[in-house]
């Protein structure tokens, strides 16, 4: 039996504070990349959502992918895809 403890990002030892600070990153780069206008909370909100929605993809498409790099890669387009959502979500009710 696999005793290894993985962290919030599914790599061993990563901690809470580490997928915090990947999502701030993450989504300040998708806030970037939108032209959106997001405060930190919502920069860190993005990312970590984003990151979920990264890491589903990833596991749909069946690409691995390890580190912090390409954690923040996947957090940010997974953050870019639910800002683009929202804004058409928002759109059509607006």
């Amino acid at each position: 039996m696999n005793d290894q403890v993985y962290g919030a990002l599914g790599q061993p030892g990563v901690s809470f504070i580490v997928a915090i600070i990947v999502g701030a990153i993450a989504g300040w780069i998708a806030e970037r990349i939108t032209s959106s206008n997001m405060g930190l909370f919502t920069n860190i909100l993005m990312g970590i959502i984003g990151g979920i929605v990264g890491r589903i993809l990833a596991n749909l498409l069946s690409i691995s992918y390890y580190g912090f790099w390409a954690n923040l890669v996947a957090a940010t387009i997974g953050a870019v895809i639910i800002i683009y959502a929202y804004r058409a979500i928002r759109g059509r009710t607006a």
